[in-house]
């Protein structure tokens, strides 16, 4: 299976901004270390050029953000600082989930090891993500004539409202999200399928709805592809979470989905989204346990 990589391209943060980045750079080596993936098949991808982005993000909007001119209250909603890295890293972001779209498309699965920025309106960023890299990346799919119908499968624990807002009344694009109900965004977005769990969800709840809700949004969808959001953060201990997932519970969230996929004969691009646990070995556990898993899904 080949990954795609971004970590290289880190923004400059002070310490309290950097845990959503870290942890990828720590999930890279981990990976490298393990064997699991031969070092020609982790990739760094090339940036998403303008034309890509500005399928799905405002000219306004995109032209702020690269020419660092975002206002103090946008840099606030998005949660770290503007520097040339971060515009260069979020353009890597959108990239890399092109490049694992268009690896899934010919090899039945690929992914990124960042990615998911699900939180990134057309006109606005906000919740660490700058653009909306799974967006970009059905739109791109789809103007390269590769896939006309995408599923966007989104278990993050925290919805997808950029993405819902972007492929509102999209019937190529269908959008799945299961998340907490009570969680952030607290204004949330019409997905074409939303779950919302309740607080201390646990393991076998959420499985049965995840598995109703799959099974729903694959038929409605007809897709050519799914992009699927896998999420650290829906973990018992993650800042973040208000569900009650234990990593066991998680693994058996990413085999659901690998084998419900690979049976219909539907390729699948994994980003990672989002993931803040206390520890961040545990986030990073939780994400290396998805690559493993989708390894494995191939055999």
């Amino acid at each position: 299976m080949k990954i795609f990589s971004t970590d290289s391209f880190v923004i400059n943060l002070p310490v309290k901004h950097s845990l959503p980045i870290q942890k990828y750079a720590q999930l890279r080596q981990r990976i490298k270390a393990s064997g699991l993936i031969a070092p020609e098949d982790i990739q760094v991808p090339e940036p998403a050029t303008d034309e890509e982005i500005l399928r799905v993000h405002d000219r306004d909007y995109f032209d702020r953000v690269v020419h660092g001119e975002l206002t103090a209250k946008e840099l606030r909603r998005i949660g770290f600082p503007w520097s040339p890295m971060m515009v260069e890293r979020s353009k890597r972001s959108c990239g890399a989930t092109i490049q694992a779209c268009r690896t899934a498309l010919e090899d039945g699965i690929a992914s990124t090891l960042a990615g998911g920025g699900h939180h990134a309106f057309s006109n606005m960023g906000e919740g660490f993500c700058v653009f909306n890299d799974c967006a970009v990346a059905a739109r791109a799919m789809q103007m390269e004539g590769l896939a006309q119908r995408i599923v966007i499968i989104d278990c993050d624990v925290h919805q997808g409202n950029g993405t819902a807002s972007i492929f509102n009344d999209d019937p190529t694009v269908f959008t799945f999200s299961i998340h907490g109900q009570n969680n952030f965004p607290f204004n949330k977005e019409q997905s074409d399928l939303d779950i919302g769990l309740e607080d201390n969800t646990g393991d076998e709840e959420y499985l049965n709805a995840l598995e109703s809700g799959l099974k729903h949004a694959v038929e409605k969808a007809g897709a050519n592809l799914a992009i699927y959001i896998a999420g650290a953060d829906p973990y018992t201990d993650d800042r973040y979470s208000r569900l009650n997932l234990s990593k066991e519970g998680l693994g058996k969230r990413d085999r659901m989905i690998f084998q419900y996929c690979r049976e219909r004969g539907l390729p699948i691009a994994i980003t990672m989204g989002g993931g803040y646990a206390r520890t961040i070995e545990d986030t990073v556990d939780i994400y290396f346990q998805t690559v493993r898993l989708a390894v494995e899904s191939e055999d």
